[in-house]
């Protein structure tokens, strides 16, 4: 509870407490104007040069922890639906802790009584609130879990034809399940069936969907589905000549199995780390020679990579499993060597190979990278310059925006009552409201 200071001692204590509590109104008025930012970046994908995320962009060009920068997108994201909180914040009404947490559960339909509550309660009552909320929620989700179990039901018809109609409700689960089935009998049905003559009148999906599950029943009464060693069945397979690995513009195959042509880039990233069997052709096209399988980087080669990178180098990123990337490339005569290699997740290593990446080792052993336009990505960004006050700078932009704020703009209504967050759920969360009209 908050009292007056009375004796005249204290009055440099409340006037160093007031400047505390307005500078804190006037930061958390930026923070919602650094949240505008944050949406309107993330919705132009101004982080997708190079970066997983725009949390990963925030964690490296602001220096957020990562658990802080994806906060702060969420955030951002939720109140771009949130009118009366993003409202609440630019005026300094609601702390950032408190929109933070009200964002984890309020929708348009509710963030009116929610914001009341922000501006009625502390930080702290609006967490076990949101508790509480949530655990509403759960409960909620329970009943329809419970709900959906108890309906379950499949009913199977005989006609007087003989045919037999099916019709049933399952669990989310269960269905999800059967639908994975269908999907691995009908595409191993129709394998099978695809190696010879192609029908002439093709099933529809919905006679597919039946063979599959004739096939399911069947072979559920014998040794159940076998769709074929997972590690064989879902190989990449690259065929590409030598001439295009080295220069992307020479004439040659670069295609997927199946026949589908894919960049040159493409095709240098696959081979980059992969398993590598060279074929010699004669004029014709003829096989005329087939060497073994081997490694691109050796066992021990990769163990040594892994345990000296700790994941991808791709400055911001801190993936910690990816791919060995060969900084020159072996077609172009790079050798295998660790000097030669560096650790890349999937999407930098596609980044290098596609989209105009760049990345070096410099004479001191450090790794360089450069964005398709040639600038230098540093490891850690340097800081910007601020000036020498900055939060007069503050105070200055949000009073050129109107907003008159004090050190009672934050102040919550409080005035030391016990909290009742059952009560406080049961007024608020529109499932409670629901049921007591029901009742």
């Amino acid at each position: 509870m908050y009292v007056e200071p009375t004796d005249a001692r204290t009055e440099d204590d409340k006037r160093l407490g007031d400047e505390i509590a307005e500078l804190a109104a006037h930061l958390e008025a930026a923070s919602a104007r650094l949240l505008d930012l944050i949406r309107e970046f993330d919705a132009r994908e101004g982080w997708s040069n190079g970066f997983k995320s725009c949390a990963h962009w925030l964690s490296w060009r602001v220096g957020y922890a990562p658990g802080a920068a994806r906060e702060h997108v969420r955030v951002a994201r939720a109140l771009g639906t949130l009118p009366l909180l993003s409202r609440a914040l630019a005026r300094g009404e609601l702390s950032y802790a408190k929109v933070r947490e009200l964002t984890r559960v309020a929708t348009p339909d509710t963030e009116e009584r929610l914001v009341a509550v922000g501006r009625a309660g502390t930080a702290e009552h609006i967490e076990r609130i949101v508790r509480g909320w949530r655990r509403m929620d759960r409960k909620a989700e329970a009943q329809e879990a419970t709900r959906n179990h108890k309906w379950r039901a499949l009913h199977v018809h005989q006609d007087d034809d003989g045919t037999v109609r099916i019709h049933g409700r399952l669990a989310p689960e269960v269905g999800v399940l059967l639908l994975k089935a269908l999907e691995a009998a009908r595409e191993s049905l129709y394998q099978r069936r695809g190696e010879g003559v192609p029908d002439a009148d093709p099933p529809t999906m919905e006679q597919q969907q039946a063979d599959a599950l004739a096939l399911v029943a069947e072979t559920a009464l014998h040794k159940g589905i076998d769709p074929g060693t997972a590690g064989e069945r879902y190989q990449v397979v690259v065929h590409v000549d030598a001439a295009v690995l080295v220069d992307a513009d020479q004439p040659g195959q670069s295609l997927l199995e199946g026949g589908m042509r894919v960049p040159a880039g493409t095709s240098q990233r696959l081979a980059c780390d992969a398993s590598r069997v060279v074929m010699r052709h004669d004029v014709d096209g003829r096989v005329i020679e087939v060497g073994a399988r081997t490694r691109t980087i050796p066992p021990a080669i990769r163990r040594a990579l892994q345990l000296r990178d700790q994941g991808c180098r791709f400055p911001g990123c801190g993936v910690r499993f990816g791919q060995g990337h060969h900084i020159q490339h072996w077609a172009h005569g790079g050798p295998t060597t660790l000097s030669n290699l560096t650790m890349l997740c999937r999407r930098h290593h596609r980044a290098v190979h596609e989209e105009g990446y760049q990345v070096t080792r410099l004479p001191d052993g450090e790794l360089e990278f450069k964005s398709p336009h040639g600038w230098v990505i540093p490891e850690v960004p340097p800081s910007p310059a601020l000036p020498t006050n900055p939060a007069a700078v503050i105070r200055a932009q949000n009073e050129a925006h109107g907003l008159a704020l004090d050190a009672r703009t934050t102040m919550p209504g409080w005035q030391g009552e016990r909290l009742d967050v059952g009560y406080a759920i049961d007024v608020l969360h529109p499932r409670a409201i629901d049921g007591r009209r029901r009742n």
